[in-house]
Order: structure tokens, then C-alpha cells, then sequence
């Protein structure tokens, strides 16, 4: 008796669990779609705290220069609304900093919801009692909130690409490395070997590619190094993409130190390697991100490389959808997977 209890309550929980499922995505499916550009911030903020010290820390926070480009753009695009004019055509955007300071709060700090108004969405509430304690808020939760808004719009780049992807280009990038990102409907592939393939999306006047590649694990050499990345990195771009004229090819521009970051994201461990691209004795350039990481037996290095090349245009924007492709890698499934 006791024991069928306990399995009726677990199955009690597992159907509450499944309805409270179900109904969020039946409240998500009515949302309306979001609205806004990529990068762009609305800032729902009275008029006085934006002119002062809370919007100059928000703009220091959220408008700093973005790292690793040829020139200078910042994070994000900010739109400040006053709170008496946040109505219907602001509440669909896609990410919504909402700033209350009120001597009445009494749980001050920064609260994350998603698909408030509008689905994919991020709301971000700042709640202080003071401009005084906002301010000091804002500051401990920058990381937070840069990350947050990170994440959402790699997010909506990750799920547009599932839905509209080129799936022919996956099995040629599982046969060299043993897995694959999920590549958006337009790219194409450009070049393969039995190491190296290079996959772009090359409309007139840009190019954003991703190459993945492999090269051996070398016996006692430190593999993850920042030395030992950039030396291998550079020798299969010099062996793998070639300029336009002779003796030109691909490199890590050596103009400024390329930055090393060592991640995991879900579950995944890799080697996060930013900085600039240029071609050896030619003139193009611009910025790229890496991913870098142990094969499943150990015996190789994996990386997938995303970069733009945009001459003419901004390339915060390019750079975050070719870069957030390579957050969508999963390894090949073998034939011994359960897939049912």
C-alpha cells in the first residue's frame, strides 16, 4: 500500500508537471512575435534618471566599446522610453530594460523574465529604492546583464537557424571533425578536404564563414595554450585559405593579442579564442570568434572559426549571427545512439 502511494504521487507530480509545461506553451503561442532590430535595448526609464548618474552607468555598461572589432561599435543600441510612454508598440520588443526606483521596493536588485509581452523576449527589471543604491545595482550586476542579453540573442539566432537550416552542408562537416553546427539556409560550401572545410554565406559586399578543422594532439605540448592555439590555428589557415595573390593568405592579424577564455556551455567544454583576421601581405581583414576543443577519443583538436568580412559595413551584427552558429555544434550520432 505504502509503495502504490508513493508511485501514485510521483505520477500525480509528473502530470501537474506536464500540464504547468503545456500551458506555458500555450500562453507562449499567443504571444505576439517580437519586435526591434538586433542589438537593440529599450530603456524604460524616467527622464531625470537617464540624464543622471543611473543612465550614465547603464550607457557605460551597455554602449562600451564591442572587443575585437576593426572599429569601434558598441554593445548595444540603446532606446530610452519614458515609463508614461511604454505602451503596446514598446512592450513587443525584443529586449526590454524596465528601471524602478521607488522608496516602496523592498527587494531591490535585477530580475530576469522571459516572454513577457512578446515571445522570444527578454525583460530585464532594475529595482532599487534609491538612484543612489541603483546605480550601485547596476554596477555588481553588469556581467549579469550583459551575459543575459548575450545569451537571448544567440538564442534567436540559434532557433531561426533550426527551423530554416541547410541541413545537406551537416554530414560534409561530421565526415572531418565528427560533428556539426546547424547551418542557416543560404550558406554553401565553399571548400573540403580530409581535414578542413570551409562553409560561407557570401550575398554582394559581405562574407560570413565558418570554418571547422582538425589538426593532430602533439605529446606533452599544452594543446588549450594560447600559444599552442594560435600556432595551429595559423598553420591550417596558411595551408587552408589563400588571398587573392600570391604568397597571401589568412592569418591572425598580429596587431593585438588575441583574447583566451575557457567556457563550457551546456555541458560542452571549449576554448573561446576572439581577435582580429587579416591576409599576409594584402589588405582585407576583419573580426573572428573560435571555438576550440578536444575531439571525443582525444586525439585531435576541433575548430570551428566564424568570421566577416564587411568592408564597408558594420560588423558587431554580422559577427554575433555567424558567431552564434557555432553555439548550435553537436556531435555526430553513431549508429549504436538511441534514437527513439
Amino acid at each position: 500500500m505504502k509503495r502504490f502511494l508513493t508511485y501514485l504521487v510521483i505520477a500525480l507530480a509528473a502530470i501537474l508537471t506536464l500540464a504547468s509545461c503545456n500551458e506555458a506553451k500555450r500562453k507562449k503561442a499567443l504571444l505576439p512575435n517580437i519586435s526591434g532590430k538586433a542589438g537593440e535595448v529599450i530603456v524604460v526609464i524616467d527622464k531625470g534618471l537617464w540624464e543622471g548618474a543611473v543612465g550614465t552607468v547603464l550607457r557605460d555598461t551597455l554602449t562600451a566599446d564591442c572587443p575585437f572589432l576593426p572599429q569601434r561599435e558598441p554593445l548595444y543600441n540603446l532606446v530610452d522610453v519614458a515609463p508614461s510612454g511604454f505602451n503596446n508598440m514598446f512592450q513587443i520588443h525584443r529586449n526590454i530594460i524596465l528601471v524602478n526606483i521607488n522608496s516602496s521596493v523592498t527587494e531591490p536588485g535585477v530580475v530576469i523574465r522571459k516572454d513577457v509581452w512578446a515571445a522570444p523576449q527578454c525583460v530585464i527589471n532594475i529595482n532599487a529604492a534609491d538612484p543612489e543604491s541603483a546605480v550601485t545595482i547596476i554596477k555588481e550586476n553588469s556581467q549579469k546583464i550583459i551575459t543575459t542579453l548575450e545569451q537571448v540573442e544567440r538564442d534567436r539566432v540559434i532557433a531561426n537557424t533550426r527551423k530554416y537550416q541547410e541541413r545537406a552542408l551537416v554530414p560534409a562537416t561530421e565526415e572531418v571533425i565528427g560533428g556539426s553546427p546547424c547551418y542557416p539556409s543560404g550558406y554553401q560550401l565553399k571548400m573540403k578536404t580530409s581535414d578542413f572545410v570551409w562553409i560561407t554565406y557570401a550575398p554582394q559586399g559581405t562574407q560570413q564563414s565558418i570554418l571547422a578543422f582538425k589538426y593532430p594532439v602533439v605529446e606533452g605540448e599544452n594543446m588549450m595554450s594560447r600559444e599552442s592555439l594560435i600556432k595551429n590555428i595559423n598553420a591550417m589557415l596558411q595551408k587552408n585559405v589563400p588571398g587573392m595573390f600570391e604568397n597571401t593568405y589568412m592569418t591572425i592579424a598580429p596587431v593585438i593579442t588575441p583574447s583566451v577564455k575557457y567556457m563550457d556551455y551546456k555541458g560542452h567544454a571549449f576554448a573561446e579564442i576572439r581577435g582580429l583576421w587579416d591576409v599576409h601581405n594584402d589588405y582585407m581583414g576583419g573580426p573572428f570568434a573560435a571555438h576550440a576543443f578536444y575531439s571525443q577519443d582525444g586525439k585531435d583538436m576541433i575548430v570551428l572559426l566564424a568570421f566577416v568580412y564587411a568592408p564597408k559595413y558594420d560588423k558587431r551584427q554580422y559577427l554575433r549571427q555567424v558567431e552564434s552558429i557555432l553555439y548550435s555544434f553537436e556531435w555526430a550520432k553513431s549508429e549504436n545512439d538511441d534514437t527513439k
